[in-house]
């Protein structure tokens, strides 16, 4: 089985990392190639960047910072956010990113996965899934959420646009629990379990972590990777320590 991978997530907007509670109030925490920088040195495994508001805004990732985060790092990073063809994802690759995440683009036209793992291979193409638990426990998928005042539900449960996604090229899932993110009781195990179950691509468990201990429930619920955003940004939690934790109980890391 490949090594758990952590992976800190650095949303961004209007060109600095910011982070919500559960897809709101945002506030600033730093600068972009500083923290990623900071993550490489850390030890993350890869990194993944979310432009929050570029779908909902109608435009783009911008290629500019993502080649100054490639001109730093070594370590594999994704990034995401309005990439709703095959034109702009390559803008992106080139400029240095390894990988690219689709959200509501796919949502609003399901064969740009194909598209993408066509011209790129499935590996490099990552589907990211905003889901949020219902109040009757159903999970339904969101779009456009970097923009509380756009988001709206289109009308899918998370379940089942995961399998439709991986089926037409989507390589790797985020699942983003959005009840659970910023909250830091957590991760949603019973959501992630559902959905490793569900397809057979790599699932990366996304929203909630506050402990160690929180990674290492992820992994064994079956995810691939986790990604946490406040945690390491306020510094409560470690990079280190989550690896010493994983390493301590058996689950492979790489040091």
């Amino acid at each position: 089985m490949p090594a758990a991978r952590i992976i800190p997530c650095l949303d961004v907007a209007d060109g600095r990392v910011v982070k919500g509670v559960q897809f709101e109030d945002h506030r600033d925490v730093g600068d972009i190639v500083e923290l990623a920088l900071r993550y490489r040195d850390e030890g993350a495994d890869e990194l993944v960047f979310y432009d929050i508001t570029a779908s909902a805004d109608g435009r783009a990732v911008d290629p500019s910072w993502v080649s100054r985060v490639a001109a730093v790092i070594d370590i594999p990073f994704a990034v995401a956010g309005g990439i709703d063809s095959v034109d702009a994802a390559r803008r992106l690759l080139a400029a240095g990113a390894d990988k690219v995440s689709v959200n509501s683009p796919a949502i609003a036209r399901p064969e740009l996965l194909a598209e993408l793992a066509a011209a790129f291979g499935r590996q490099c193409v990552v589907l990211g899934v905003d889901s949020f638990r219902a109040p009757d426990g159903t999970l339904r998928v969101r779009q456009f959420s970097g923009r509380p005042e756009a988001m709206r539900e289109p009308g899918l449960e998370t379940i089942d646009w995961a399998r439709q996604a991986a089926k037409l090229g989507a390589g790797e899932i985020v699942l983003n629990c959005m009840n659970n993110d910023g909250m830091r009781d957590g991760y949603d195990l019973a959501q992630i379990e559902a959905l490793v179950a569900a397809v057979n691509v790599p699932v990366i468990a996304s929203g909630g972590a506050g402990t160690p201990r929180h990674f290492v429930d992820a992994f064994r619920a079956g995810a691939s990777g986790a990604l946490a955003a406040s945690i390491f940004h306020d510094s409560i939690v470690s990079i280190g320590a989550v690896k010493d934790t994983l390493h301590a109980v058996g689950i492979e890391v790489r040091r």
